[in-house]
């Protein structure tokens, strides 16, 4: 898996690149497919905004994104909505495959 951290109009410190980095090297807990995870952190006026691509197999695109005053609580929060995307994605399939129509005894 590989992750690529860059910055729009802002300088990534090494601080914020490693827990960037972290962060996004826990997203395989939620789905074991992720290819490559693309971080991608914007500065305007006084705000920041960070926003997650994380491709999986096939074309499976991921994409969160969040604005506000502070970049470490951006990444958290962007982390819980991507790991709610990928349950939900690999649930989906999940249940899709077994539906529970060839259970024991339902003859």
């Amino acid at each position: 898996m590989r992750i690529v951290v860059t910055g729009r109009h802002v300088n990534v410190t090494a601080e914020v690149r490693e827990y960037a980095e972290e962060k996004a090297g826990k997203l395989v807990r939620f789905y074991d497919r992720i290819r490559e995870i693309e971080v991608v952190l914007d500065h305007e006026s006084d705000l920041f905004t960070a926003e997650f691509i994380v491709r999986a197999d096939g074309k499976h695109t991921f994409v969160a994104s969040e604005t506000g005053p502070d970049t470490f609580v951006l990444i958290d929060v962007i982390v819980d909505k991507l790991g709610r995307q990928l349950n939900k994605h690999k649930e989906k399939n999940r249940n899709h495959k077994h539906d529970g129509k060839h259970e024991l005894g339902a003859e």
